[in-house]
């Protein structure tokens, strides 16, 4: 007979059994309000896998009683759908989850729009990628998006408790005993995937004697050995990924030594030398800048040292490099400058260029008044003349406005300020 691993049998029948999600399902919440209305609007559902995606779509259907469909976007086709479009047909309404939402062709898209229009089908898409990101426009404005959270230690203590309880689905007729340590180890190493947590413990179970007294024990020991290491959450086509590097710039943007090289362990671990360096770099001259610009070149020699060396050995010239962009003053001047000055050229802000400014190496340039009263700089003492550079329409116009956190840009404050005089 073909048993169901445990994290299947354990699924939440009703949305009252769904461990962890409160800001979905708890009373009052969105979900749970949808359920008891029973008004459902397709939705997205992404975050990490293990976390609930795939309950909290069984949990509805048998909360609203509404038949109750699973299909992948990757492995079945559209003949698949058009069974659960006829099936639709028939009894007026069908829940669909479709895993790997982020996934969908064309044609199946196009096939699954009119039933969603017309609310025949209830689609629930479960993704791990950012649906603003991976989704296509035309599916993500027709459902509701909801981000679902990492479950806490103590949630999937909870789900594992409950499975050794359960004597209808779980492990309840084996009479089995889990220390709290090992409870502690299944919830921790799973890194937030409960499925991985059950799946776990159920192998601890099956692969564990029975003492004298029947009772199967699982010890840390036992745990130790049935999920041996954390798993590290990296995926790096997946939103883990987008995290990580955003939480390094941010760390090295806020000089936390040691949150960024947190950071830098977990990139250089998924063996992401290529994200790190582009990173790096982009910190160096967005972050720190004018207030240190020979951070910039160091930054790049310590990236060509880690990929000449490789890893393991690479992670050394980027640990210098993260600690000295951590602890360099930081200055965002230059990004700020540019960024202002491009948006006024997309909202039109733009104007001729003076004509003094045009070029004038052409013949008849000087009767089109090319070129003409132009004042070349290095005909002046010091190299400098006042003469308008600005188009017209916003000759008074401000960019770069300095900061004072290092010396150099301090240096550079000071010409500039004369310069405006």
């Amino acid at each position: 007979m073909n048993i169901k691993p445990l994290a299947f049998r354990m699924r939440p029948r009703t949305i009252e059994e769904i461990i962890g999600q409160e800001h979905l399902v708890s009373e009052g919440k969105i979900i749970n309000r949808m359920v008891k209305a029973k008004q459902l609007s397709s939705m997205i559902l992404y975050g990490p896998p293990g976390i609930g995606k795939t309950s909290i779509a069984s949990a509805i259907a048998g909360s609203t009683r509404f038949a109750f469909r699973n299909l992948n976007a990757v492995t079945n086709n559209k003949k698949d759908m058009e069974i659960v479009a006829a099936e639709a047909k028939m009894s007026g309404k069908v829940i669909l989850l479709l895993d790997e939402v982020h996934r969908l062709d064309k044609g199946k898209q196009d096939f699954l729009l009119p039933y969603l229009e017309n609310g025949m089908i209830t689609l629930i898409g479960a993704t791990t990628s950012n649906p603003y990101h991976a989704i296509n426009p035309a599916i993500r404005s027709r459902c509701q998006i909801f981000e679902l959270k990492p479950l806490s230690i103590e949630n999937i203590k909870e789900a594992l408790l409950r499975a050794t309880q359960d004597k209808e689905r779980g492990l309840g007729e084996k009479n089995v005993q889990v220390t709290d340590e090992a409870l502690t180890h299944f919830a921790t190493a799973s890194n937030g995937d409960v499925r991985s947590s059950l799946n776990a413990l159920e192998l601890a179970v099956l692969s564990t004697e029975p003492n004298s007294d029947d009772i199967i024990f699982i010890d840390l020991a036992a745990a130790e050995e049935c999920m041996q290491r954390k798993s590290l959450t990296h995926d790096k086509d997946g939103d883990a990924h987008y995290d990580v590097l955003s939480g390094f710039q941010k760390s090295i943007r806020g000089s936390d030594v040691n949150a960024a090289l947190h950071y830098l362990g977990r990139l250089i671990e998924a063996g992401d030398l290529q994200s790190i360096s582009r990173r790096l770099l982009v910190i160096a001259y967005e972050d720190i800048g004018l207030a240190s610009p020979q951070a910039g070149a160091r930054t790049l020699a310590a990236i060509e040292a880690a990929e000449r060396v490789g890893f393991p050995e690479g992670r050394i010239p980027l640990a210098n490099a993260v600690i000295e962009l951590c602890l360099s003053p930081k200055s965002n001047s230059a990004i700020m400058a540019i960024d202002s000055a491009l948006a006024d050229i997309r909202k039109g802000s733009s104007g001729e260029v003076p004509d003094h400014l045009k070029d004038a190496h052409y013949q008849g340039a000087k009767e089109l008044g090319r070129g003409i009263d132009y004042k070349y700089p290095h005909d002046y003492e010091g190299g400098w003349v006042k003469q308008q550079y600005l188009p017209n329409k916003i000759k008074n116009k401000v960019y770069y406005h300095p900061k004072k956190t290092g010396k150099f840009e301090q240096a550079l404050s000071v010409i500039y300020s004369n310069l405006q005089k």
